[in-house]
């Protein structure tokens, strides 16, 4: 399934915009890495998210989780 699929799957199953759906999970991902445990086992699984920046887009959290599960097959 591709990127842009997984996101239109997300918005309907949501009653979304692919729009809304993107924005929502930039904000979760923006909260969860700013608003770290500090245990560094929370720290560990972030670094391991593949990003260009110090915040993951939706685009590369969800290829980084995609690639996990198929991984875990």
């Amino acid at each position: 399934m591709s990127m842009r699929n997984i996101f239109r799957k997300i918005a309907k199953e949501n009653g979304l915009s692919v729009k809304a759906v993107k924005e929502e999970m930039q904000n979760a991902l923006e909260y969860a890495y700013q608003n770290t445990t500090g245990d560094g086992i929370t720290s560990a699984r972030q670094n391991a998210v593949p990003r260009k920046n110090k915040i993951p887009t939706p685009e590369e959290f969800v290829k980084y989780t995609v690639n996990l599960v198929k991984g875990s097959k």
